[in-house]
C-alpha cells in the first residue's frame, strides 16, 4: 500500500501541532552540530524552521536576508558560529525554551 504523504510532510505537520516534538527537533539539531555532524544538523534545523517560524519571519527577527539563511543551512552552506548561534538563540526565544548542554561519558 503506498504512503499517502511523505515522511517529511508528516514530520512538519507534527511539529506544527506538538511543542514537545518541536523542542526535540531543535535539541536534535544542536546535538548533531556538537557531535560534528553539521550536515544532519543543518537538515534538521532547516526542517524545524520550515515547520515553525519560516525563513522570512526568521530573517526579520535576525536582521539577515531569508536567502542568506536558506543558503547558510543548505547542503553547501557553511554558517559562521556567530550566525548559527544567533539563529539558535532566536529559535529558543520563539519556542520559549532553553537548551542546555550536559556532559555524558
Amino acid at each position: 500500500m503506498p504512503l499517502t504523504r511523505s515522511f517529511k510532510e508528516a514530520g512538519i505537520d507534527r511539529a506544527r501541532r506538538d511543542p514537545t516534538f518541536r523542542e526535540e527537533l531543535l535539541a536534535e539539531a544542536i546535538e548533531c552540530f556538537l557531535a560534528g555532524d553539521v550536515g544532519a544538523g543543518k537538515i534538521i534545523l532547516r526542517d524545524y524552521i520550515n515547520a515553525t517560524i519560516g525563513f522570512k519571519e526568521l530573517a526579520r527577527a535576525t536582521g539577515k536576508k531569508d536567502t542568506s539563511l536558506m543558503r547558510m543551512l543548505g547542503p553547501k552552506g557553511n554558517p559562521a558560529a556567530c550566525n548559527l548561534f544567533a539563529l539558535v538563540a532566536q529559535l529558543q526565544r520563539r519556542e520559549r525554551t532553553r537548551l542546555h548542554v550536559t556532559p555524558v561519558r
